[in-house]
């Protein structure tokens, strides 16, 4: 088994899904051993950094990648399987900034208020308690949260010569910044390039769902995955599974077209699995789903749907890719 470790230089970080040059070509059954920087590219640090003081704005979601996987073509998956995800520093970064976030006016939902206020919070990490301390920044609430480590982005190039900034969530994946993307998580993507092209970043160290004021815990991660090629077989919309459930993510604005077209990806999916009608899929999912959101603060919300593996007969997604991933998995 091939396995290539990669830890960027700050010039070596993608900033788009397609329109860069790979940094390494690699085959399918590769490990990658990575490091991601955080979101804000490392640069906030201290409760007094002020995000438009500190900030550079075209280097926000920094990606490791791409990578060039041999053998991908147009029409394929990439199936991406996170082995584990490990917070690189002992602190993460969370923010407000003016006109971002789901609960404040933007320049598209224009109203009469002053902007909110930048204030940071900065998260110290106890990796003997597996915590992150939250300190109120108005008052003197501390509370330890337990770390739950995902990827904000995981996206391939998207297709037709498209190039999509790192924070922006689509067909090809991106910046859907879902709790569904956490370690034992298998990704399947659409290639739609020769090679895939595909990169990771954007780690947090905890966020809940929907992502409220726009950024997680931010922090750097070491990131260890499995790279794999199924023939064919490509997904309209991302797919994730884990031991437990099959994941379908719709990224769109607003809200309800992105829930819709991850119903319609799980209407697809169930119908692949069990040869079912569209219509006795539908009504399958109507009874068992779950719709946890994964963001309302980015370009194109991300909207989840998520069906227990407990419901269904037992099967072979992608001829049991995932049970295969977790096998290799348990072996590093």
């Amino acid at each position: 088994m091939d396995e290539v470790e990669f830890r960027p230089e700050p010039g070596q970080y993608a900033w788009t899904f397609g329109g860069v040059a790979p940094t390494h070509r690699i085959r399918p059954g590769t490990v990658l051993r990575l490091w991601t920087e955080d979101a804000f590219s490392g640069r906030l640090r201290r409760p007094t950094d002020r995000p438009s003081e500190v900030l550079d704005m075209a280097e926000v979601n920094p990606q490791t990648g791409p990578f060039f996987v041999e053998g991908a073509e147009p029409g394929d998956t990439l199936a991406l399987h996170l082995v584990d995800l490990t917070p690189a520093r002992d602190w993460g970064a969370s923010t407000t900034i003016p006109f971002f976030g789901a609960l404040t006016g933007t320049d598209r939902t224009a109203l009469l208020q002053e902007p909110l206020p930048e204030l940071t919070w900065i998260y110290q990490l106890d990796r003997v308690r597996n915590t992150l301390l939250f300190e109120a920044r108005r008052g003197d609430l501390r509370l330890e949260l337990p770390v739950a480590p995902m990827l904000g982005t995981v996206g391939v190039a998207p297709a037709g010569r498209e190039v999509r900034s790192s924070l922006v969530p689509d067909k090809f994946g991106g910046n859907m910044d879902t709790p569904e993307m956490r370690p034992g998580t298998t990704v399947y993507l659409g290639v739609n390039v020769e090679g895939a092209l595909f990169s990771v970043g954007d780690g947090h160290y905890r966020q809940g769902e929907g992502e409220s004021c726009g950024t997680a815990v931010e922090g750097a991660m070491d990131v260890t995955l499995v790279v794999e090629l199924i023939k064919g077989g490509a997904p309209e919309w991302p797919r994730l599974e884990h031991d437990d459930d099959y994941v379908v993510v719709g990224s769109s604005r607003p809200l309800e077209d992105a829930w819709r077209a991850s119903q319609v990806g799980m209407v697809g999916w169930l119908g692949e699995l069990y040869g079912l009608d569209p219509l006795d899929a539908y009504q399958l999912l109507t009874q068992i789903s779950l719709s946890p959101l994964a963001n309302v603060v980015d370009v194109n919300y991300s909207a989840v749907t998520k069906v227990p593996k407990q419901f269904l007969p037992a099967t072979d997604a992608y001829g049991g890719m995932h049970r295969h991933l977790r096998a290799l998995a348990r072996d590093l």
